[in-house]
């Protein structure tokens, strides 16, 4: 039994061995013939490119645009001060509420302020009497000094007395004036419109003269303060258009106008700050946000240019793949402004008009491999076939 398992399994192991000799040989043939089919020194095939895929230096005129940045502020904003010293005895708003001119934001305690002007009141109805009994004394100084009853000298003593007594009621009736101002300015209120930006004192809180009390702005009007190279300043004009990005708005463009446009540079740069003035009627916008833009110049004169798909970017040199004499060949070229409207890159070195360059992205490329362009008709014929 044993030796005919054995015998068995030899018989499968030789055929095993057939068939793979089989097909070794099988593919040594077909090899072979490939071999013969093609000779090992046979050019590799031309690459064949489209008239689409091609194009030439051709003049353009591009459009220019001046890139801006800068933080948003508000055009009309105010710092409410106090204008009396004292405690702080009611504050009404808070920061991000909306208020209007004229609007009430605190309150002084007064009692101070109401006894002083209660004094100066007293004050002047004491000069006041001081003038009348003076005027009084003077007209009866005249009379007598008509009658040679009192001398000059008398007679000059009541009339100094007399506007001594003019000048002082005037002092009291300021003293008085000031008073009240006093008290109408321990009511504290806004002149301008817009929202509360930032409140500096509590209730209870004791201030000096001139203190900041309020920080309110107006969100309506915003504006951006760019920095615009001092040679680029010649192109531009007020009232310019400028396209702006926000922040935080994604895909949101906002439109401006140039509005003002300082006379010097700043200073340590060769730089002039333009002012960019932004409509904000739904208040979206927000002092502080950073803005991004661009400023539409007038196009020059035509420049050769290429697609900027032709133009790559390799280990910091700017090439072009061209197809001279049947064969791919690499140019490094020197480019300058972009397009990016017209897809157009200038091209500063100097490339034939007649120059076959590829316009369009492709891998793998090698310089001195065969490559033709086809025609359209061979194109669709080679496709039909």
């Amino acid at each position: 039994m044993a030796s005919w398992f054995t015998r068995r399994r030899t018989v499968g192991a030789l055929v095993a061995i057939a068939v793979i000799g089989g097909l070794a040989a099988a593919g040594a043939v077909r090899v072979s013939q490939r071999a013969a089919a093609s000779p090992p020194n046979a050019p590799p095939a031309p690459l064949e490119f489209t008239a689409v895929d091609v194009s030439a230096v051709e003049p353009h005129a591009l459009a220019r645009r001046l890139p801006v940045s800068g933080t948003l502020q508000p055009v009309d904003q105010t710092t409410i001060k106090a204008k009396v010293s004292g405690e702080i005895r009611q504050v009404l708003v808070r920061e991000g509420e909306s208020v209007k001119a004229g609007q009430v934001l605190a309150r002084f305690d007064t009692s101070d302020l109401e006894a002083k002007l209660t004094d100066r009141i007293g004050a002047l109805e004491s000069g006041r009497a001081q003038l009348a009994l003076a005027e009084k004394t003077r007209s009866q100084n005249l009379a007598l000094l008509k009658q040679n009853f009192i001398s000059q000298t008398a007679f000059d003593s009541a009339e100094s007395n007399l506007s001594v007594s003019k000048g002082s009621l005037k002092s009291s009736e300021a003293q008085v004036q000031l008073a009240r101002n006093a008290l109408r300015d321990a009511v504290v209120v806004t002149t301008l419109s817009g929202t509360v930006a930032k409140r500096n004192v509590q209730p209870g809180e004791k201030v000096n003269f001139d203190s900041p009390l309020f920080t309110v702005v107006d969100l309506a009007r915003m504006e951006l303060q760019a920095m615009v190279p001092a040679n680029d300043i010649p192109e531009l004009a007020l009232g310019m258009p400028v396209e702006l990005s926000i922040d935080g708005f994604g895909e949101r463009r906002f439109k401006g106008t140039i509005e003002r446009i300082n006379p010097m540079t700043e200073a340590g740069t060769r730089a002039i700050l333009v002012f960019v003035r932004i409509p904000n009627p739904d208040a979206a916008l927000r002092g502080g946000m950073f803005a991004t833009g661009r400023i539409e110049l007038s196009a020059g004169v035509p420049v050769p240019t290429l697609p900027s798909e032709a133009v790559r970017s390799e280990a910091g040199q700017t090439f072009v793949w061209t197809i001279e004499g049947g064969k791919l060949a690499r140019r490094n070229v020197a480019i300058g402004r972009k397009d990016e409207s017209a897809g157009r890159t200038e091209i500063k070195s100097e490339l034939p008009g007649s120059l076959t360059v590829l316009a369009a992205r492709f891998d793998n490329l090698k310089e001195g491999a065969p490559a033709v362009v086809r025609a359209a008709s061979q194109t669709k014929a080679k496709s039909a076939g």
